[in-house]
């Protein structure tokens, strides 16, 4: 008699894993005095900037150099959040605007790039490579993505000394692709850091368009196989960065881990000083200078909150003259000493 075989029992379908998420951001409701403040501070990067960019075609800032213009409403709706000795910021080498955004001295970030003894890294870092503990920022860092992973070890920091800090970690979409990167998302979630990872996707990377070089461009979502929630923000509206700001850090502080900011950006510039930037139409970089700019947005709001073009043309003239003299402070700043290039260099003794 034929033996009748037993069927396979089907496996178990898999439960599929919930993840928390925060609520949506909302705009944030800035008072007539804070919306001013934040616009000065944008203001503060786009003229900074601009002479930044006019230095190094006379030759007086040498190597690289990578402007933040367009970027501005991110470095400030973040970091107008953030509280300065207590959180900490980490980003890569566009860094210039997120030092100005923490309230550091034009002078010392301009001397810092003519490469001047005054300097904040004493004009051994230049562009790339600044750095100011006492305000918590922690550089400027040239290699792609490795801000990810010294980010979410300051997290680690701020959790196991118990002082209530948050890490800032900005990456572009360009960094999004190292593999470093998630490995730091699985460390921070598995012990639950508190990180925000900042995406400024500004569409180029260095030369790339998103949508030829990334399977997901939806670089939010980059976390979901962690269980790190994402939030995708208008990065060219400085009130809605601040609103996300203000939902991730209450997520952070909470307890609740990392969290990812996806910020939509645009800089109006090459990639660094050297870039034609020709994998993109002038068409495109006037479309958004004339419709999406960041300062002019706020100069909008800031007129239906009854501002004068007169007060906004005034607050222009101060920023302008505090850059020209951060320049004038920097040019006439005297180079290092030869000595310098052997101080701050770590050397193991045996």
């Amino acid at each position: 008699m034929a033996r009748t075989a037993k069927k396979a029992a089907a496996p178990a379908a898999q439960q599929e894993p919930q993840i928390e998420r925060p609520p949506q951001p909302k705009r944030y409701e800035a008072t007539k005095d804070e919306l001013l403040q934040f616009y000065r501070e944008m203001l503060l990067i786009r003229r900074f900037e601009e002479r930044a960019g006019q230095l190094y075609g006379l030759g007086l800032i040498g190597g690289f150099c990578h402007l933040y213009i367009g970027q501005e409403a991110v470095g400030v709706g973040l970091q107008s959040a953030m509280t300065v000795g207590k959180d900490s910021v980490i980003t890569g080498y566009r860094d210039h605007g997120h030092m100005l955004a923490y309230g550091i001295d034009p002078k010392v970030i301009m001397a810092e790039l003519t490469g001047r003894a005054a300097g904040i890294s004493k004009g051994k870092g230049g562009s790339m490579h600044m750095f100011s503990v006492e305000h918590g920022f922690y550089g400027g860092h040239g290699i792609v993505g490795a801000q990810v992973s010294l980010g979410t070890g300051l997290a680690l920091k701020h959790q196991y000394s118990g002082d209530g800090g948050v890490c800032l970690t900005y990456f572009g979409d360009g960094a999004s692709n190292q593999g470093q990167v998630y490995e730091s998302f699985n460390m921070a979630k598995l012990w639950n850091l508190p990180v925000i990872y900042a995406i400024e996707n500004n569409k180029y990377a260095m030369g790339t368009s998103v949508q030829r070089s990334h399977s997901e461009p939806l670089l939010y979502r980059r976390g979901e196989s962690f269980r790190i929630p994402g939030i995708q923000v208008d990065g060219m509206d400085v009130l809605a960065v601040r609103g996300a700001a203000e939902v991730a850090l209450e997520w952070t502080r909470g307890g609740k881990g990392p969290i990812i900011l996806e910020l939509m950006t645009y800089r109006y510039r090459g990639h660094s000083m050297s870039d034609p930037a020709k994998y993109r139409t002038r068409e495109e970089v006037q479309d958004m200078r004339e419709h999406r700019d960041p300062i002019a947005h706020a100069e909008r709001d800031l007129a239906a909150m009854g501002v004068k073009e007169d007060e906004l043309k005034a607050i222009d003239k101060e920023i302008k003259d505090i850059v020209v003299g951060a320049a004038k402070f920097a040019e006439d700043a005297p180079e290092p000493e030869a000595s310098e290039l052997t101080t701050d260099v770590l050397v193991e003794s045996y």
